[in-house]
């Protein structure tokens, strides 16, 4: 997978603004990385893995438990623009965002279709990966979307934080 990281830095200090009004520094795990790959089959778990390693190595405080959902959702987003978006959409972009309380991990690609989580038909042993993703966003207490990109394409994304969800079933 090609890297195309930015990792935050430190921000110039402002000697004009004082000190208690300056925004402050990033965390030492806060930033945005992003990936891309050919839209093919050996691409899903060199994504997973690229996303694992990433969160290891920028020492992202997250439990194993939301490890092991990101990652997943990884798997199945990466997985739909392979096996649906690969005819016009070459190759397919990961994003990891981090901010202090939250990860964000979002797969693009350039097809015009934006899918949506269809209702579980039992009869069927594929066709349920989005609901995979939008469900275990639910129970950590996330968020997550398809949008339209400027080019046309898409990118489906979910938004997670980093503390448990309190109160959840």
């Amino acid at each position: 997978m090609e890297n195309h990281g930015r990792e935050s830095g430190s921000r110039p200090a402002d000697d004009d603004v004082p000190v208690e009004r300056r925004p402050p520094d990033p965390l030492p795990y806060e930033g945005v990385w992003r990936f891309t790959a050919p839209a093919v089959d050996a691409s899903v778990p060199q994504a997973r893995h690229a996303v694992r390693d990433l969160l290891y190595r920028q020492g992202v405080p997250a439990p194993p438990d939301l490890v092991n959902g990101l990652l997943l959702i990884v798997s199945e987003l990466a997985t739909n623009a392979v096996r649906h978006a690969a005819v016009l959409s070459p190759t397919l972009a990961v994003e990891v965002a981090v901010g202090a309380e939250w990860v964000r991990v979002s797969v693009e690609d350039n097809h015009p279709y934006r899918p949506t989580a269809l209702e579980a038909d039992h009869g069927r042993t594929g066709g349920r990966g989005l609901l995979l993703v939008r469900e275990i966003t639910r129970e950590a207490g996330g968020v997550c979307d398809i949008e339209h990109t400027a080019s046309g394409g898409k990118v489906v994304w979910a938004a997670l934080p980093l503390t448990p969800a309190q109160g959840r079933p």
